[in-house]
């Protein structure tokens, strides 16, 4: 991160240190990152948070070169956390880490803000240069992300309405059910179905709403 003029905070230490702030609602996952980072000469944990609003504040007290973010915490996910500090700060560096790979959620991840997208799984094996990649202000994406995005970059996106209909299939909810919550007729719902059954190549309604959850499209 470039340090801003007046912000003193932002200036790396001075043997050149990566100042990281870490934020997952898992105490364990979070040490886990510490034991890691304890590891390497050039990295220092600098602060943690268990949701999205301490994220923020965390951020402000430390000024940290670069974030890690989780996305689903409780209280504040990490998309709105992210889009929070980088309208406060504009250079702050983040990267998720996170068990999803949809390309919808990696899309959404990266239009916040993010430089880096990394599967927990991987944590061990490519976290550390993840994070110095990041840092050096290059983005850094998982294989698997990458060929999500790939993968669907051609495909029809849902409507809002759409998403709609197919986050009330979800939940259980019939045709009829929909209409009623949606203040919609049931024709209307039935040619919603309809198309996301169509734009997502689903088999029937439980497999529409198995590709929406997949692909980070809708959240249970």
């Amino acid at each position: 991160m470039v340090p801003q003029e007046g912000n003193p905070r932002e200036v790396m230490n001075d043997r050149g240190t990566i100042r990281i702030l870490a934020v997952d609602d898992h105490p364990v996952f979070r040490q886990g990152v510490a034991g890691l980072i304890a590891g390497q000469a050039d990295m220092k944990l600098v602060g943690e948070a268990s949701n999205g609003r301490e994220a923020i504040q965390q951020f402000r007290t430390h000024r940290p070169d670069v974030t890690l973010m989780d996305l689903q915490m409780p209280d504040m996910n990490g998309i709105d956390a992210m889009i929070a500090i980088r309208n406060e700060f504009p250079g702050a560096r983040i990267v998720v880490l996170t068990t999803y790979t949809g390309d919808v959620q990696v899309l959404r991840a990266l239009k916040a803000g993010a430089q880096g997208y990394l599967l927990k799984n991987l944590l061990h094996k490519e976290l550390l240069d993840t994070i110095r990649a990041v840092h050096a202000g290059k983005k850094a994406l998982s294989a698997e992300a990458s060929h999500e995005i790939a993968s669907h970059a051609t495909d029809d996106a849902l409507s809002p309405a759409e998403i709609s209909v197919l986050r009330l299939i979800a939940a259980g909810n019939a045709n009829k059910q929909i209409a009623s919550q949606l203040s919609i007729t049931e024709e209307t719902v039935k040619g919603r179905v309809k198309n996301i059954l169509s734009k997502l190549g689903a088999n029937d309604r439980t497999h529409a709403a198995m590709i929406g959850i997949k692909r980070g499209i809708i959240e249970l």
